[in-house]
């Protein structure tokens, strides 16, 4: 199971996401390090005896700069792709701990070997006699407690931004920082409702430890292939997952319908673990609408992104309607008509009547 995984995370959209976000924390880091250091040189005036970096010389700034963004990036990876997985059952105090401790442990050891690079390309000096000598130097001054220190607030800082991220969609947490949904705004979304099938069946046979379980991989695994088509998750309810596609984006209707083919595929793919672990493999249903929302901020203590408006409550129904109609998918005619469905087979339901919608709506399923 841990193989499909990487395999999922190591294409697409995600991987272009925590490749973004890898280079980002990069050049946090590197910004960071690189104030402090020119910093502490203009306020000290640090004098070239002392000190064996000539910082007069932006060749020598330009390659430090440098080498520091290439360890910087060496352990964003170290966070984003390897820690990420590490710590993922465990608790986020635990998590954060781990985390902090191993970039604190590679920061020194990348830190001590940057060191050592300046002496021998800028110095040129023979690194078996400076050896000594620098190791010394560092552990007895109060220059490592420090640097340590900045790095543990520094690695602190990023990973507590980036589970503040996560735990909204991508994007969203942005949204919210720059205050984009302080007024409400409306816009064009094509709105997905998609949840587990005979969730009361399966619940009833696993348990409620084993059923959340159950529950949290299935979500795992759909979140991916929503978040692969670049859908904005907008909440998890119980077994169901709500996302959207701003339909000026360009083919989001395309990159809705192609989410509903990988949430299939990775269901399958990984079919053998979960009869292994549960004994049963999850199936979904799945209402599409497209029209207008509301969007803003709502909350005191807890801010989130709400969406409101018709355009929600048809999606939800339309969810609905597919055990009623005995469906996988059921789409409306507003996304049928804005959708090119060439490739997919589409039955034509005729008018329905959704419960809390005054005149029946004309619908549609898709088989695939």
């Amino acid at each position: 199971m841990k193989s499909d995984r990487r395999k999922i995370l190591s294409k697409g959209v995600i991987n272009k996401y925590r490749a973004k976000e890898m280079v980002m924390i990069a050049l946090f880091w590197t910004i960071i390090d690189t104030a402090v250091y020119l910093y502490k040189f203009y306020r000290d005036r640090i004098n070239l005896a002392e000190h064996p970096f000539d910082m007069h010389s932006s060749v020598v700034l330009a390659l430090r700069s440098g080498l520091i963004f290439v360890i910087c990036l060496a352990m964003a990876y170290l966070l984003i792709y390897q820690l990420k997985h590490l710590v993922r059952n465990l608790p986020l105090w635990f998590g954060l701990i781990i985390k902090s401790i191993i970039l604190v442990a590679a920061a020194f050891l990348l830190n001590y070997i940057l060191h050592f690079t300046y002496i021998w390309l800028i110095e040129r000096e023979p690194l078996t006699t400076e050896l000594g000598h620098n190791y010394y130097k560092i552990f007895q001054t109060s220059l490592f407690v420090s640097q340590m220190i900045r790095w543990l607030i520094t690695f602190l800082i990023t990973i507590l931004l980036i589970e503040v991220n996560e735990k909204y969609s991508p994007g969203v947490f942005f949204d919210i920082l720059v205050g984009r949904y302080i007024s409400p705004k409306i816009e064009k979304r094509t709105v997905m409702f998609i949840d587990l099938v005979d969730s009361t069946t399966i619940a009833e046979h696993l348990g409620h430890k084993k059923y959340f379980r159950f529950i949290r991989d299935f979500i795992y695994f759909i979140s991916l292939a929503l978040l692969e088509n670049e859908g904005q998750i907008y909440q998890y309810v119980g077994d169901e997952v709500v996302v959207s596609w701003i339909v000026k984006k360009p083919n989001a209707n395309r990159k809705c319908l192609q989410a509903l083919l990988d949430c299939k595929r990775i269901l399958a793919r990984n079919k053998n673990y979960f009869k292994r672990q549960y004994g049963v493999v999850p199936e979904f249903r799945a209402g599409i609408h497209t029209g207008e929302i509301t969007i803003g901020e709502i909350g005191v203590i807890k801010k989130d992104l709400a969406m409101s408006g018709d355009t929600m409550n048809t999606a939800a129904r339309l969810r609905s309607a597919t055990s009623e109609l005995n469906q996988t998918v059921i789409i409306s005619k507003d996304f049928a008509t804005q959708t090119n469905l060439k490739n997919w087979e589409s039955i034509n339901l005729g008018l329905v009547d959704l419960k809390g919608k005054e005149s029946a709506m004309e619908l549609f399923a898709l088989k695939f």
